[in-house]
């Protein structure tokens, strides 16, 4: 095949063969296809679109340019559960233990922080001795012994993704939304899944701000999943303000541990139970997904979530002295209230504004070769609804970092609007895709 012919046909919007689109990702990942021509061919793509069949085919070349991990020695059902990323949001932490507790496998491989967005592994990564680059032997192992794995993308595993996401990057060509669940699904199905359950942001603190485009995404997603016969379950979820109220690594990981605890933070233990009992449900320990919520609730009452991450964490190498006695765990050097100057209901807050300024406490990465400071944070005491008077607590922020406290309280004080009337709060599950 010739890669030129292959451009023009995409540019003039015509649709590719499976066999075309195999060629193309497959000469691209072995270097017999350079980055310019690949880079032609995404922008074709971006700009004409790839129909649920290219996307499928594009997903299945990606998916085949590695490893795709056999579980079938593993007893039971395989789920995993995937988020398109928020501020705030940290639900891996919590649903995993769970469904594993009650009986699901758990293979999940999780992404790190982007952009203004947090990531699984650097939360996990900010408890001592917590390794998420396993090997794939290791990893069976794992999941072997205790249900749930949760760990980093392996060079082994869609290898394309990686490469076709470096010039995505740089081409101006990531929000194209068949890109995005080819990158995605090629990963998630390299798992050995038998099932996944997918949380679609929106919002401000979403990369697809729009409620048509999240649609659009879960759409696309749960199509091209069930393409390749797998169970899914799609929700559109709210990051029109942070999910529950610490930003920030080990300050995700404390609110974490508080819910397995049985601690009520209100948003985060519903979208939790929600997802965990969906996993419940695909993974055919529980006949509907709200036997599945009332199952994982009696998971957490019962401890055996709780036991369950120490479990995976200790496998995985942690000190799980620092989860049974959090209070021991290192202290930022700098921790600054910041007070509200006004009286009324919060109606909006920017949860972009929010996630950056966790970034500028040292949260998160601002350049590729930034280290992220994993006591860095805040605790956000406030949410949409919540009346206010002047002089009250609105956040606490913890880093090792003097010179931007003052930026950074700024920023969560324009982050927030008031109303003299009383607000109700976003809904958190806007729809379901099954």
């Amino acid at each position: 095949m010739n890669p030129v012919e292959l451009i023009r046909k995409k540019r003039d919007g015509k649709t590719l063969t499976k066999e075309e689109i195999e060629f193309f990702v497959s000469k691209f990942t072995l270097g017999r296809i350079p980055n310019y021509q690949f880079s032609a061919f995404l922008m074709a793509g971006f700009l004409n679109g790839f129909d649920k069949n290219e996307t499928a085919w594009l997903t299945e070349a990606m998916l085949y340019s590695g490893k795709v991990i056999d579980l079938s020695s593993i007893k039971g059902s395989k789920v995993d559960k995937h988020s398109t990323g928020g501020v705030g949001d940290k639900t891996s932490l919590i649903l995993a233990p769970i469904a594993a507790a009650a009986g699901v496998n758990v293979p999940m491989i999780s992404g790190r922080g982007l952009g203004h967005t947090g990531g699984t592994l650097d939360k996990l990564e900010s408890i001592p001795g917590f390794k998420t680059n396993v090997t794939l032997k290791q990893y069976k192992s794992i999941i072997k012994k205790c249900g749930a794995v949760l760990a980093g993308q392996t060079k082994e595993v869609a290898p394309a993704d990686k490469l076709i996401y470096a010039l995505r990057d740089v081409t101006a060509t990531v929000e194209s939304i068949p890109l995005i669940t080819g990158s995605i699904m090629s990963k998630k199905l390299a798992e050995g899944i038998d099932g996944l359950v997918l949380d679609v942001k929106t919002g401000s603190g979403a990369f697809m701000k729009k409620l048509t485009d999240a649609q659009s995404l879960a759409k696309s997603l749960t199509q091209t999943a069930k393409s390749f016969n797998k169970k899914v379950i799609s929700y559109i979820t709210d990051m029109n303000q942070p999910l529950g109220n610490n930003i920030g690594n080990w300050l995700e990981v404390l609110e974490c541990l508080d819910v397995m605890k049985g601690k009520q933070v209100n948003d985060l233990v519903e979208l939790s139970l929600q997802l965990s009992g969906a996993m419940i449900f695909l993974g055919g320990k529980a006949k509907s997904v709200q036997e599945g919520i009332d199952l994982s609730k009696k998971m957490i009452e019962s401890g055996k979530a709780f036991d369950k991450f120490i479990e995976i964490a200790k496998l995985q190498g942690a000190d799980i002295t620092y989860l049974k006695q959090p209070e021991k765990y290192p202290q930022s050097k700098i921790h600054e209230k910041v007070y509200t100057e006004k009286t009324g209901f919060i109606s909006t807050i920017n949860s972009f504004e929010i996630g950056m300024a966790s970034l500028e406490l040292g949260a998160g990465r601002m350049t590729i070769e930034d280290k992220i400071d994993p006591k860095a944070g805040i605790i956000l005491h406030k949410k949409i609804g919540d009346q206010l008077k002047k002089g009250d607590l609105i956040a606490e922020l913890f880093t090792n970092k003097k010179e931007s406290i003052e930026a950074v309280k700024n920023k969560i004080v324009k982050a927030l609007s008031f109303s003299n009337s009383k607000i109700e709060a976003p809904q958190l599950i806007k729809s379901t895709i099954t």
